[in-house]
């Protein structure tokens, strides 16, 4: 009977023995699969945080070659626009410049026509034929930017008026201008003809 029990105290223990090591084991596995899973987390993590840092690397070179592009762009733009307003500006001063030689040489027919208008004659239908001929040549010169340079009662200005005399006039104030002897005109900035005055005080 004391046999008996001492054998069945020995499985026990056996039993407990086992038991616990099993669970041991078991416990030792499942920290070898924590730490496992642990482990590939880590991997994982480390991975994505590569591929997440390549992409930004790659956004940031893009957006880097997209702003020089748009860099380029602009430049290229305003280089454009410049080129054309020196076209049109040159243009412009070509033309003004072939037009104003032809009229520089018309502008003795204009006076000539002045002259005609002003001249006493009996035929005033005559004159009035020749007043018309003299409104529609200086509409036409209107039309393509010629225009006459102010001078009676202005100021003396040698960019636009040529002084051929100097007269005393209480008057007048200094250097204003009192006769125009023949009309200036200038087309935009270029003076075709100086306008011919006589000059007060």
């Amino acid at each position: 009977m004391e046999d008996e029990n001492i054998m069945n105290t020995e499985e026990n223990q056996t039993n407990i023995n086992q038991t616990n090591t099993e669970q041991m084991n078991s416990n030792q596995a499942n920290v070898i699969q924590n730490e496992s899973n642990i482990n590939e987390n880590m991997k994982v993590e480390k991975q994505d945080k590569t591929e997440l840092d390549i992409l930004k690397e790659k956004i940031e070179e893009q957006k880097e070659e997209l702003d020089s592009r748009e860099d380029r762009i602009k430049r290229l733009m305003a280089e454009f626009e410049n080129f054309k307003k020196r076209s049109d500006k040159e243009r412009s001063s070509m033309y003004n410049g072939v037009l104003g030689d032809v009229v520089m040489k018309l502008l003795p027919v204009l006076d000539n026509l002045e002259k005609a208008v002003e001249s006493t004659t009996q035929d005033e239908q005559y004159k009035n034929g020749v007043g018309l001929v003299m409104k529609q040549f200086k509409d036409v010169l209107i039309e393509n930017g010629v225009k006459e340079i102010e001078a009676v009662g202005k100021q003396f200005d040698p960019t636009y008026h040529e002084a051929v005399s100097l007269v005393e006039d209480s008057s007048l104030g200094a250097k204003v201008v009192k006769e125009e002897y023949r009309k200036g005109y200038m087309i935009g900035d270029r003076v075709l003809r100086h306008s011919l005055v006589v000059v007060a005080n």
